[in-house]
């Protein structure tokens, strides 16, 4: 099972970046029972972001509400993060994680400058 979390870059405050994470070697229920994505910040411990579960019930940390949306393709068993209004506090290395599995992924980028 592999997790791979793509699409992170350097943006200012206010712009917006889709996140992706590519799983591969997931079984369908696995994948849909629980996929989740987390972040850390320089200096700081990992944070949850947001989760999406069984029947797509998705869970937000209070900082991504109304700014973070996070959808999946079961098909392609990708799991998505879209973050609008970023702020710098928003800059870390985001993570992907299998929640059943407790694996997680190689994590990407995000830079937001002032």
């Amino acid at each position: 099972v592999q997790l791979q979390a793509s699409g992170g870059g350097s943006v200012q405050v206010g712009g917006s970046l889709r996140l992706s994470c590519a799983s591969s070697g997931v079984i369908l229920s696995v994948f849909t029972s629980g996929m989740g994505w987390y972040r850390q910040a320089p200096g700081k411990e990992r944070e949850f972001v947001a989760e999406i579960a069984d029947g797509g019930v998705t869970h937000y940390a209070d900082f991504a509400k109304s700014r973070f949306t996070i959808s999946r393709d079961n098909i392609r068993r990708r799991v998505y993060l879209q973050m609008n209004g970023l702020k710098p506090e928003d800059t870390a290395v985001y993570y992907c994680r299998s929640n059943i599995l407790n694996i997680w992924g190689q994590g990407t980028l995000v830079t937001v400058s002032s």
